[in-house]
């Protein structure tokens, strides 16, 4: 398997270094003792900033990578398939 860099990826990248930054936010937060309320607001912004990192990832691959591969050899097709299978566990 080729790793290929995408031309989302930069873009992706930039989400999940602000879901580091939330989770370090969170983590001192706790630690400083603050509501349980702030607390799950901060955690739900950091699962929604990695789901939208993980989705534009995984359409990225299904645009690109996918879409290339069904439309080459029966063999590459096949490959595709499969490979789509395997990635939509991940949605």
């Amino acid at each position: 398997m080729v790793h290929v860099v995408h031309e989302t990826h930069p873009k992706i990248v930039n989400r999940l270094r602000r879901a580091e930054g939330h989770l370090r936010k969170t983590i001192i937060m706790i630690e400083g003792g603050r509501t349980c309320v702030d607390l799950a607001q901060q955690l739900h912004a950091i699962e929604k900033a990695v789901a939208a990192a993980k989705n534009a990832l995984i359409h990225d691959h299904i645009d690109h990578c996918l879409a290339h591969a069904a439309s080459g050899e029966p063999v590459e097709a096949r490959q595709a398939m499969a490979e789509f299978k395997t990635i939509t566990k991940y949605l």
